[in-house]
């Protein structure tokens, strides 16, 4: 779900600008996962540019406060979700915690940093949503623990099917800043891409694992 209809073709546009997103349909790049995507999203790059920042963790910040007024502690994940959790955890005058993919081999074997106790309301801050393999493990973790997860945001999700499946059997909703329907849309109201790019992008986003598809003899 969409926080904020304006925001997110703004964010959008902003993300696409500043090349956090590279959308290249007829050269693609392979995931880590071996699949090929015509889309490379990266959002460490909105850190470099204090003023975006500042109007992605308000808007979460205020989501957040409106939506979920009894959460008393705003969790990251590790990594990129850290410092955006921060700068919502500040502006709430929350304390914060993040959470790794497994807890440490090393030390006190730590998964979870700063503490999120028993019955604790929390809010999960993640940047990037594409299977929800990562952001499954956090709440997963911090379920574990008998933390009250009551949602996720998340500057960007992709609208996988798979994501939401996860999502929807963890009971934790989803609610993001801005997503893979609306860049498609912003991209090409501003020439990033052409008409004919739009039925491959979406093709990818419905059948990723075997896109694109070989044509039949």
């Amino acid at each position: 779900m969409i926080i904020d209809a304006a925001f997110s073709r703004e964010l959008a546009l902003r993300l696409l600008q500043i090349n956090a997103v590279v959308l290249r349909p007829r050269d693609p790049f392979v995931w880590s996962s071996g699949w090929n995507s015509p889309i490379y999203c990266d959002n460490r790059l909105t850190l470099l540019y204090p003023e975006l920042r500042q109007k992605m963790a308000g808007k979460l910040a205020d989501f957040i406060e409106k939506t979920y007024p009894d959460v008393s502690v705003i969790t990251g994940t590790a990594t990129a979700g850290i410092p955006h959790a921060a700068w919502v955890a500040d502006r709430l005058n929350l304390p914060m915690a993040y959470v790794r993919s497994k807890a440490k081999a090393y030390g006190m074997g730590n998964q979870i940093e700063g503490g999120v106790r028993k019955g604790q309301a929390t809010v999960v801050i993640e940047d990037l949503i594409s299977t929800a393999g990562s952001v499954s493990s956090v709440i997963e973790a911090l379920q574990f623990v008998k933390a009250d997860v009551q949602g996720v945001c998340t500057i960007f999700t992709y609208n996988f099917d798979v994501a939401d499946r996860k999502m929807n059997e963890l009971n934790t909703p989803v609610y993001s800043l801005t997503d893979y329907n609306t860049l498609i849309d912003v991209a090409l109201e501003n020439n990033f891409i052409k008409e004919a790019d739009v039925e491959l992008l979406s093709d990818w986003r419905k059948d990723p694992d075997i896109w694109p598809k070989k044509p039949s003899v």
